[in-house]
């Protein structure tokens, strides 16, 4: 049984209250799993999805709730042909980013010049599995429960995909270190 419809001013309250605090995570969520040219199209996205949706949503959970919709909009974006994104902001000097938010590439940028290059090869190169969970847990600080709400997966494949990512990025970085570990113990 549905909960009765609400006015329009209870379903923006619940919005406001419910989602508009997520929209920081929704965007490093969905930038982790799509990269920077579809992260505002996706969030918009799962933005429209949950305020049609806010009437039905009974207030508990709010990040997983939001979650799952981004992970089933990702979903259903990517069985769309989708056309070429602009890659040169400067061609559109009146351009502004959605949600305040730098456009995308600065924070890669940053992330570039903090990151030494070992690291960021190691990073990519895990395979997809393993770098998104290792992204979405350690950059984008999620729980273990929001990233597998996020991937749609189980909380203890989370567990499982994060140590070995981890593993592989410190083998990657010191491939004696691993070795050594063991030999002490």
């Amino acid at each position: 049984m549905h909960p009765p419809q609400r006015s329009d001013d209870e379903r923006a309250h619940a919005f406001r209250q419910y989602v508009e605090p997520e929209v920081e995570v929704l965007l490093r969520v969905a930038r982790t799993l799509t990269g920077p040219a579809d992260t505002e199209d996706l969030v918009q996205e799962t933005l429209v999805r949950a305020w049609r949706s806010v009437d039905r949503f009974d207030g508990r959970h709010p990040r997983a709730w939001l979650l799952t919709i981004l992970r089933n909009t990702n979903m259903n974006m990517h069985r769309r042909r989708r056309p070429d994104t602009v890659e040169d902001f400067a061609v559109h000097p009146d351009a502004r980013p959605a949600f305040g938010v730098d456009p995308p590439g600065t924070e890669d940028q940053v992330m570039a010049s903090i990151l030494p290059d070992d690291l960021e090869r190691a990073v990519n190169a895990l395979p997809s599995k393993f770098r998104t969970v290792l992204l979405l847990i350690d950059v984008d600080q999620l729980t273990y429960s929001e990233a597998g709400d996020a991937l749609g997966i189980p909380v203890g494949t989370v567990m499982s995909r994060l140590s070995r990512a981890r593993d592989r990025v410190r083998k990657h970085l010191r491939p004696g270190f691993a070795t050594s570990v063991k030999e002490e113990r």
